[in-house]
């Protein structure tokens, strides 16, 4: 008699119902690499603001503030320093900013998720990029590209509505405190925390694959964040848009030229990278020494009457402040002049191979050759 023996097909397990959905994502914090369940959280105080607003009043007869506003708008307008002006609108700094913060954590989130995967994904595939690691790397600076540019751009533009226009350093001090914002700088402020903090949670919980400089970004993204809630809650706002400005501008040209990378296009990718060089060592070394000798030479300028520590009236600047600006700034000059070398490596093979073959210690993911690649 012969018998047939039959080999039991191997299935994927399903997921337990306690290892998926959105309350899974909450505990896990997995909402930040979950694009479904980020939409979700972004959906709630847009669908109950919209009830406050409409379908309350019919309820009750009366028209109230909606408390959910907050974290969809920026709060505290205040008078312009030139009276009640209409057209020169103003805003200052409160504890419902951390709620705008909060808010827009989870929009970035959901942001940044789905330009990866639905938008810089496929474009990779299309120009033949086929692993894993690399199709997730060339996701990621797909998305820095139109993050950095937008916001190099944007803060472009604000720093031409200030007077600290390119770099003009002896504004950052003079008629200090700065806490009468003008709403563009409020915004743009608020929603780069709200990214730096989303970037670090990434980082900090590794919800993704580190880079080989994982250490290095996290102590750039705490320094950075540390800076940005200082520099907000002190009034000096008009600085940190500048520091702001001097990183996000070669970030855009890093992210493009590490694009042309992945898809190997050999010239213009050299040209790109010579171009990135260029920009770098202006903006992150150049510009943020300026500042950094600003900090140093130019903070006694501040008025004698806000050299105090009366929170109630806007002024912190103490003596130690000084140290409090100096010390961070320089611990990103650090970081920068550490970047710095590894992109002169590549300089170097550069100029001596005709192939930029890597822009920055950049960890490409490659799955199969996980310890091929040179950093």
């Amino acid at each position: 008699m012969n018998s047939t023996t039959v080999t039991p097909s191997v299935r994927t397990p399903i997921p337990s119902a306690s290892k998926t959905g959105l309350l899974y994502d909450l505990r896990t914090f997995r909402w930040i690499v979950n694009p479904s369940s980020s939409f979700g959280l972004l959906l709630i105080p847009i669908v109950l603001h919209l009830n406050w607003l409409y379908l309350v009043p019919l309820l009750t007869g009366t028209h109230t503030p909606s408390p959910f506003a907050p974290l969809l708008f920026i709060s505290y307008p205040t008078p312009s320093p030139t009276g009640d002006d209409v057209n020169d609108p103003r805003y200052r700094k409160g504890w419902l900013d951390l709620a705008f913060v909060a808010y827009y954590i989870v929009v970035w989130s959901f942001i940044r998720q789905s330009i990866t995967i639905h938008v810089c994904h496929p474009l990779a595939n299309r120009y033949g990029i086929r692993k894993p690691g690399k199709v997730s790397r060339f996701g990621e600076q797909g998305y820095s590209l139109l993050y950095w540019g937008f916001f190099g751009a944007w803060g472009i533009r604000i720093m031409g509505l200030l007077p600290t226009w390119w770099f003009n350093t002896p504004a950052f001090f003079l008629d200090y405190p700065h806490w009468q914002m003008i709403p563009e700088l409020k915004v743009y402020y608020l929603l780069q925390a709200a990214y730096w903090v989303q970037q670090l949670l990434v980082l900090a919980l590794r919800l993704e694959k580190p880079r080989v400089d994982y250490k290095e970004l996290v102590v750039h993204h705490f320094v950075t964040v540390w800076l940005i809630g200082w520099s907000y809650g002190v009034n000096m706002t008009l600085l940190g848009n500048a520091v702001y400005l001097s990183m996000d501008v070669p970030d855009a040209f890093f992210a493009f030229s590490k694009l042309l990378n992945y898809l190997d296009f050999k010239i213009t990718k050299n040209i790109s990278f010579i171009v990135f060089l260029c920009v770098w060592t202006y903006f992150r070394h150049y510009l943020n020494l300026v500042m950094l000798w600003s900090v140093y030479t130019e903070f006694e300028t501040i008025p004698d009457s806000s050299k105090r520590w009366v929170p109630e009236e806007g002024v912190w600047m103490v003596w130690w402040m000084k140290w409090q600006m100096f010390g961070p700034m320089m611990m990103l000059q650090i970081l920068n002049l550490f970047w710095y070398y590894l992109i002169l490596r590549v300089l170097y093979r550069t100029i001596t191979t005709g192939d930029a073959d890597d822009v920055r210690s950049d960890d490409e993911g490659e799955d199969d050759e996980p310890n091929k690649k040179e950093k």
